[in-house]
């Protein structure tokens, strides 16, 4: 099917849900994908090659396991250093700290308190975009704290109940700034430079030296379902929660890394669930999807679901948010019937291209799963 023939079969499928022609075009425009299949992507082999900052984590995991995760990533860290308070970004040795690398004094009562510290717990997981460092955060205080340090600036700011996973990016880490320096000191990035300051501010530009990316993970239920609603028992639904969690950030990695897209929006939300409950349910289980989305009594909506906080920009309308409701069941359906198609051992990275291969729109539609096995076929 060329892009014409394309174009005109989600037209066609948008006219059969119903819209008028305004909320067509805002179906329309809502169903926009920028996960471009090129030449680029067609020619990619999975797994990906590491990215440079899992080196340095496999040192970290490598001390962590005998002198412990916590005690480990503190000296490495730098925001571990601070505790959580109002005010504590704006003060001297905290900029000082985050901006140029200046660790405060080392004082064993100070910096960042865990209730747990001792649960904390490091992987480094094996994705098909490479593999990731990942923070398992067992207690839900402790999460919310880290999420603090590590992405509002040790600063006290709310964090969503909801919320229980972070993926933490572009993290310029000071701790490997350090080991670019000592490799300066040794005459291995001289470049001409007469000081380190000459010498970092002509490396700054390539960020892959010295910013990382890493997830932060909690065990609560997944997106706010309680076990007796997911019909689980409650210690194995705090399981099946990390493992949705978990995949679902690593689908966001490798869409970011393959298509250089990591978007809050609904279709990059059905295909990370998608990976996520396939993964820790040993198949998609779509009355899951639907109840993360707040849709389990369909066509009823239930406030307070995930599918609120992806309206977009501008936010759809009330009638094109009735639709994309309707769209999104018929979504969850479509995969299900896709993933009993789908034969045991195939591999991740080809149900990721196949997903990524169409659009919000199409995965609805009743060709669908065939579509997407014949995808998968070719990718495998």
């Amino acid at each position: 099917m060329n892009s014409g023939e394309r174009a005109a079969r989600i037209a066609a499928f948008v006219a059969e849900l119903g819209a008028t022609d305004a909320v067509a075009e805002e179906l329309l425009r809502y169903n926009q994908s920028e996960f471009v299949h090129d030449e680029h992507t067609r020619a990619l082999r999975f797994p990906l090659e590491d990215e440079p900052f899992v080196a340095a984590w496999e040192r970290y995991a490598a001390e962590a396991s005998h002198a412990g995760v916590f005690s480990t990533l503190r000296t490495k860290l730098v925001q571990l250093a601070f505790p959580i308070a109002e005010g504590v970004s704006t003060t001297e040795a905290y900029l000082a700290a985050t901006r140029r690398g200046v660790w405060p004094a080392f004082d064993s009562g100070a910096g960042l308190r865990l209730v747990d510290p001792d649960a904390l717990e490091m992987q480094i997981y094996a994705t098909p975009a490479g593999r990731l460092p990942i923070l398992i955060v067992r207690e839900r205080a402790d999460f919310e704290m880290l999420l603090r340090a590590l992405t509002k600036r040790n600063e006290p700011a709310a964090v969503p109940s909801s919320q229980g996973a972070c993926m933490v990016a572009g993290y310029n880490n000071w701790d490997r700034i350090a080991d670019l320096r000592r490799q300066w000191e040794s005459g291995a990035w001289a470049e001409g430079s007469s000081s380190w300051e000459e010498c970092f501010a002509r490396l700054q530009p390539r960020k892959e030296l010295y910013q990382d990316r890493f997830i932060l993970l909690s065990d609560g239920g997944y997106s706010g379902v309680t076990a007796a609603s997911a019909g689980v028992d409650e210690s194995a639904w705090r399981g099946i929660s990390l493992a949705i969690r978990r995949e679902h950030e690593c689908t966001h990695y490798f869409t970011k890394r393959v298509f250089q897209s990591m978007r809050n929006l609904l279709l990059d939300e059905v295909i990370a669930d998608f990976m996520g409950v396939r993964m820790a349910a040993n198949g998609y289980r779509a009355d899951w999807f639907l109840r993360f989305m707040g849709l389990e009594n369909f066509p009823s909506y239930r406030e307070g679901g995930r599918l609120q906080n992806y309206l977009g920009t501008p936010p759809l309308s009330p009638e094109a948010f009735r639709l994309v409701s309707v769209v999104v069941q018929r979504a969850a359906e479509q995969l299900q019937t896709f993933d009993r198609k789908l034969p045991g051992d195939v591999g991740s990275s080809a149900v990721l291209m196949a997903l990524t291969g169409l659009s919000l729109l199409e995965l609805a539609m009743p060709e669908a799963p065939d579509a997407l096995a014949k995808s998968v076929a070719a990718w495998a």
